[in-house]
């Protein structure tokens, strides 16, 4: 192999019409310069202080079909831009050349001969003497057709991906409500208020509640959350809903309706591929000044009452058991009663487990709920909600997942003055 030339496999012999190391050697011996200059895969322009242009390679002149007499001596550099480019040039470019002797990967257009735009990649650099004065500034030109091509495909399937993403989360948004009542049924004696927090925009959420009369004057009142996301979970939450209210009307125990979901659940997935869920159910029934609530939960956070003597305490119902996960699940019930100026606060879990501090990990939890009630009672359900939407929209992104929030609450007019 002849010294100076990198590795290339032998030929057979020259009576093959194979190209030989000699043959090759011979090419690069005769690749001058100057031909190396003219016939550049790229575009080079000289050009004096003032713009004027000095001295232009073939590639270019190829490209926008001009002769070297048409631009040497007669052409500024700006003279080649559309307009756009020339403003962009006098303003931006040519200023930051001055100052810093070289600008690379300006992005402009050039105008051919027969009036077409050809898109390039522009770098200059300043020519100095031996004693620091600007002598010409050297231009290296790219075209740019290939890339602007591709730049245009990448931002038309961007703009279909984003047209195609409001499209998903229209979808999800429309199917998202069709979960949740589209507002609260007003209760006499008794105001209500929710929130439903969406934590992302791209997937169906489990979360969901209702409120709904049961006759007598009783009311029935769920809160939950499906585990999932997506449309596995949303046709789970539609099951459960359904469900809820048609237990509720056959037996309204609080116990019974958490039972007979369970089995509805377990009947409808197999235990190979289990469904299942989070609930707090509640039988609403008025007392007087007040309702007396007998509330059943499965698997859910218990619920907070906000008296109006200003205390928060949990509403524990110990034992309950995951909805669907055991055929034999059994659940338990607490009666508590609200009166004029108690609020009754349900929710989900992604209240409690909103970080804090996303990096350290840090969750908000059940002891800082507390607190947040205990500084919040006396409130109504509207203020209630007001302050968890609040303090949802404080936490940011640490808040991971769906949340429901339900406040029932007595106004505090309702308490009867002694006779």
């Amino acid at each position: 192999m002849m010294s100076g030339i990198g590795h290339v496999p032998s030929s057979t012999g020259p009576e093959n019409g194979d190209v030989t190391e000699e043959t090759i050697f011979t090419a690069l011996l005769e690749d001058s310069a100057e031909d190396l200059y003219e016939n550049a895969p790229c575009g080079y322009l000289s050009t004096l202080l003032d713009g004027q242009i000095a001295k232009v390679n073939t590639t270019l002149l190829r490209w926008l079909g001009y002769t070297r007499d048409d631009l040497v001596g007669r052409r500024r550099f700006a003279d080649l831009l559309t307009v756009g480019g020339k403003l962009y040039h006098e303003t931006h470019f040519a200023p930051l050349l001055r100052m810093q002797g070289e600008i690379g990967g300006v992005a402009l257009e050039l105008r051919a001969a027969d009036g077409s735009q050809l898109p390039v990649l522009v770098t200059s650099t300043v020519k100095n003497s031996a004693d620091g004065r600007p002598l010409l500034i050297r231009t290296t030109i790219f075209d740019a057709r290939d890339r602007r091509t591709y730049e245009r495909e990448l931002l038309r399937a961007r703009q279909e991906a984003d047209l195609e993403r409001e499209r998903l989360q229209s979808l999800v948004a429309t199917l998202q409500r069709t979960l949740l009542p589209p507002t609260l049924l007003t209760v006499p004696g008794l105001e209500t208020a929710a929130y439903y927090h969406t934590a992302s925009s791209d997937q169906l959420g489990g979360d969901f509640y209702d409120l709904f009369p049961l006759g007598d004057g009783r009311w029935g009142v769920f809160l939950g959350d499906v585990a999932g996301k997506g449309p596995d979970a949303a046709a789970v939450t539609s099951l459960t809903r359904y469900t809820l209210r048609a237990a509720a009307a056959y037996d309204p125990d609080p116990v019974a309706v958490l039972g007979n979901l369970n089995a509805v659940l377990r009947q409808e997935y197999s235990s190979d591929d289990p469904r299942y869920c989070t609930v707090i159910y509640g039988l609403l029934v008025p007392d007087g000044d007040g309702f007396t609530a007998t509330l059943a939960s499965g698997g859910h956070p218990a619920a907070l009452l906000l008296r109006a003597d200003g205390t928060a305490d949990y509403q524990f119902t110990p034992g309950g058991l995951l909805v669907g996960i055991l055929p034999d699940a059994r659940f338990t019930a607490t009666t508590v009663r609200i009166t004029g100026g108690d609020t009754l606060l349900l929710y989900t879990d992604g209240l409690t487990e909103a970080l804090t501090d996303v990096a350290a990990g840090a969750r908000y939890g059940d002891e800082a709920l507390l607190a947040f009630a205990a500084d919040l009672a006396p409130t109504t359900a509207s203020g209630a909600i007001r302050a968890v939407t609040d303090l949802l929209a404080a936490f940011g992104e640490g808040v991971e997942d769906d949340t429901a929030a339900l406040a029932l609450g007595v106004p505090a007019s309702l308490i009867q003055e002694p006779t």
